[in-house]
């Protein structure tokens, strides 16, 4: 019996507040986490979408997704993957604390504030790799590897000016190098008291 007679294809429409990404390999873009009334859902981006999507949006951030439902007749398996996702209004009311519903790839809700790096070449290049490593360390020096994480993006547009990263608050940096982490997890996460970081230490800032 051939792949197409195992599932059931529909159209599927689905509003929910914004969770989180799911990238592979420190920087592809596959999907996206959505809570809904009827619990957290995976929702795999159409590769237009993937090369499109903007991964500045903030978390609980409502959305209507369009796409495709399908359906493994023999497995129970429901996949979603979005052809259109758009900004929406609260039309739904969501727990605080909702069930998880098996999907594709279930991922546990991450609770943990996340610092992204652009991954690519360009960035990588201009010292963006022993940006990574002074990043993991000084996380590490400051005890804060269950609340603060690392990850990599897609290019973010601004190849010149790399590496090129984005913290929690959303702000922007560019040209930052391994030596400038220490001032910026200070500046950021306010772990020296009484030291004020001067703003002409951390080049080309822009809050996004």
């Amino acid at each position: 019996m051939g792949k197409s007679q195992c599932s059931e294809v529909s159209e599927f429409c689905l509003e929910g507040r914004f969770l989180d990404f799911v990238i592979k390999d420190g920087y592809k873009l596959k999907g996206l986490l959505l809570a809904t009334s009827e619990g957290e859902r995976y929702i795999k981006l159409a590769k237009h979408l993937r090369i499109a999507f903007d991964l500045r949006l903030p978390p609980g951030t409502w959305l209507q997704v369009v796409g495709e439902r399908r359906y493994d007749t023999k497995t129970g398996e429901v996949k979603l993957k979005a052809e259109r996702v758009m900004a929406a209004r609260r039309s739904v009311e969501i727990p605080e604390e909702v069930q998880t519903i098996p999907t594709e790839k279930p991922k546990e809700k991450s609770v943990k504030k996340n610092i992204l790096v652009c991954q690519k070449s360009s960035c990588m290049k201009r010292g963006g790799q022993k940006l990574c490593q002074a990043l993991a360390a000084s996380i590490s020096e400051r005890g804060l590897e269950d609340q603060v994480a690392i990850k990599g993006t897609g290019c973010m547009k601004n190849c010149k000016a790399g590496p090129n990263l984005i913290m929690p608050d959303k702000t922007r940096y560019s040209k930052i190098q391994a030596e400038q982490v220490s001032t910026l997890m200070d500046k950021h996460f306010g772990l020296k008291e009484g030291v004020e970081i001067p703003v002409s230490e951390v080049v080309n800032v822009n809050t996004l």
